[in-house]
């Protein structure tokens, strides 16, 4: 989005695509400032023809009616431009937020680990607001004072050259000292933003993880730290305002002078015959309007700065380039078999340390690959290239022949489920958490999945079953039933392959056997590539490939690794060795239950102890 570069290519992209409601605003904006300064020039007129010797009926109810007739159209055009512009700003404001959010989540996956939730959301909300902050000032703060300025500058030409020339150097003064004292204190303004949305951002960051302050008594600790940002944030505030507050003091003590000023010259003038008492009226009115729209115009046009460097801060967050973008030629991907090819990745977060070294690796269409191997290896990084979450240095990953940079974004992402470790859901019910993957799904089809899923029973004892709303994240939900929601979710998606990365390890004994038997199910007829810590999960997978420091070191059928005594060997021992582990009370029926079903061959999966006599024969 080009429109993203700069504040003002921002606020013309709004504007024009609005052109003929702008255009109109503009001309009622224009036409209620020139009544306003028609509405003084009718005062005057109605004065002198009441106070000249013989005074004309006809003249004088013609400067009445002249006088009520543009006070009528000032307050209308006024309140025109006023409801034009609330309507104008209030769907522009919409059609930002849109246009915000869709060009956020484009941003590659890593800028929002480096960026506050809370603090995105409050970006976003003040581009909006910095918008219709924007136009307000310009259409109704800046361009009245101006045409004050203009009409009162002929009025006074008509009355004495040498006044008008003076009143115009008091308001070029007054209004650039304003605004050059002003632009002095940018900085506090500056500060109090970068306050405001730290302090915002920081409190979304506490109510999100409400639990943990819950569970270590924290509350008061949080608070107490809480209100340092809080201060940090007032403190940042009551400067800024009373810097503000200070110039706007100077300017009054300077308006009393000034006015003053004007009011005897034009008296003395009027004493001497040179000018009108209606003169003397217009004189002292349109003084006073014109200082007073220099300070409101220096006020706006220090506001309009501020806003326009609010706004520049802004964009150069939320509007920052994309990392990852759909070639200009993209096509959306076309998987039908599931077929994924990796072809010599090297890929590192930072280009000097590589995380995967010049890997590669196919996967037949329906082949089950378990990816094993120590923390840090890199075994989710494949998975997210897989994705496309981030751009390798060097290699590529095709799906059924197709290079995965070649493609639309969407369109991959909608042929690979991911079942990850954590699922995430939506302040939303249970039905439209599942309907996610694929919102043009019946009813029927969401509870299918939900069958397949093994998330049928558990609804079922919920207050509402579907309607079940889950709480922010899922945190009505157990770790298990989340995660059966997660599968739900790739089982309506219909896509081809599925990513699972460690989809158990965060669960319990009996929430593990539970999920277990859904992913067995979900994994039926696909690719499926698995990142699993607990290695009992991969035994029954066709293939497992064991990483370390970035490069696969084996590749086999788990028996046949087994067997060779190598690095899945190695792991297997070592996870062996922790089985002794308690296994509480309650989960015990469970994992007997599961170790009877494995023992007699009734599992999807080969029973452990088969697995290593085997592979010991």
């Amino acid at each position: 989005m080009p429109f993203l570069k700069s504040p003002a290519r921002f606020l013309l992209h709004y504007v024009t695509r609005r052109p003929l409601a702008f255009a109109l605003l503009a001309l009622l904006v224009v036409g209620g400032a020139s009544s306003a300064v028609g509405v003084q020039y009718a005062m005057k007129l109605l004065i002198d023809s009441m106070t000249v010797a013989a005074p004309s009926h006809t003249a004088v109810y013609f400067a009445l009616a002249a006088f009520v007739g543009l006070v009528a159209i000032e307050n209308g055009l006024v309140r025109g431009a006023a409801m034009l512009l609330c309507n104008i700003t209030v769907a522009s404001g919409v059609r930002i937020r849109l246009d915000m959010f869709h060009y956020l989540t484009g941003h590659h996956i890593g800028f929002f680990q480096n960026q506050r939730g809370g603090s995105l959301g409050h970006r976003v909300g003040a581009l909006t607001g910095s918008f219709q902050a924007l136009t307000h000032r310009i259409l109704m703060e800046i361009t009245p004072p101006l045409i004050a300025f203009g009409g009162a500058l002929l009025i006074f030409l008509a009355i004495d050259w040498r006044m008008a020339v003076a009143i115009t150097g008091i308001f070029v003064a007054a209004s650039t000292g304003l605004v050059f004292l002003g632009m002095r204190g940018d900085k506090y303004h500056k500060a109090f933003a970068r306050a405001a949305s730290e302090s915002g951002g920081e409190l979304v960051d506490l109510v999100g993880n409400i639990a943990a302050i819950k569970s270590f008594g924290a509350r008061r600790r949080e608070s107490e730290r809480l209100a340092g940002f809080f201060q940090t944030e007032a403190a940042a505030q009551k400067r800024g305002w009373m810097f503000v507050e200070r110039i706007r003091a100077l300017h009054d003590v300077a308006l009393v002078i000034l006015v003053g000023g004007a009011l005897v010259w034009a008296v003395e003038r009027w004493i001497g015959g040179g000018i009108t008492a209606g003169d003397v009226v217009v004189v002292s009115a349109m003084t006073f309007r014109m200082l007073n729209g220099s300070r409101d115009l220096a006020m706006a046009l220090i506001d309009t700065s501020q806003q326009f460097s609010y706004l520049r801060e802004t964009l150069e967050i939320v509007g920052a380039p994309h990392a990852l973008e759909d070639a200009p030629d993209a096509v959306p991907l076309q998987a039908e078999k599931g077929e994924v090819r990796i072809e010599g990745l090297t890929f590192g977060h930072h280009p000097g340390r590589p995380v995967l070294h010049d890997l590669s690796l196919e996967v037949a269409p329906g082949q089950k690959i378990g990816i094993v191997g120590p923390s840090g290896a890199g075994k989710s990084t494949i998975l997210q290239l897989v994705q496309r979450l981030h751009d390798p240095q060097a290699g590529r990953v095709l799906i059924d022949g197709q290079p995965i940079d070649r493609v639309t974004q969407d369109s991959l992402h909608q042929a690979v489920a991911v079942v990850p470790q954590e699922v995430l859901l939506f302040h939303r019910s249970i039905l439209e958490n599942i309907r996610f993957a694929r919102p043009d799904a019946t009813d029927a089809e969401v509870r299918a999945a939900a069958e397949a899923a093994h998330c049928a029973g558990f609804i079922a004892l919920l207050p509402k079953g579907y309607d079940t709303i889950v709480g922010e994240r899922g945190t009505n939900l157990s770790g298990g039933q989340r995660q059966r929601i997660g599968i739900a979710r790739a089982f309506l998606s219909k896509a081809p392959i599925v990513l699972l990365d460690e989809a158990t390890s965060a669960l319990d004994t009996g929430s593990e056997i539970e999920v277990q038997q859904a992913l067995d199910a979900l994994m039926a007829h696909r690719t499926v590539l698995a990142v699993a810590h607990r290695l009992s999960t991969v035994v029954g997978f066709d293939r497992v490939i064991v990483v370390e420091q970035g490069r696969i070191v084996e590749d086999g059928a788990p028996l046949s690794l087994l067997r060779a005594g190598g690095a899945f060997q190695r792991l297997w021992a070592l996870q062996a060795e922790g089985l002794d582990a308690p296994i509480e009370r309650r989960e015990f029926p469970r994992f007997v239950a599961g170790t009877a079903l494995r023992m007699f061959g009734l599992s999807p999966r080969p029973p452990l102890r088969l697995v290593e006599r085997q592979a010991a024969g």
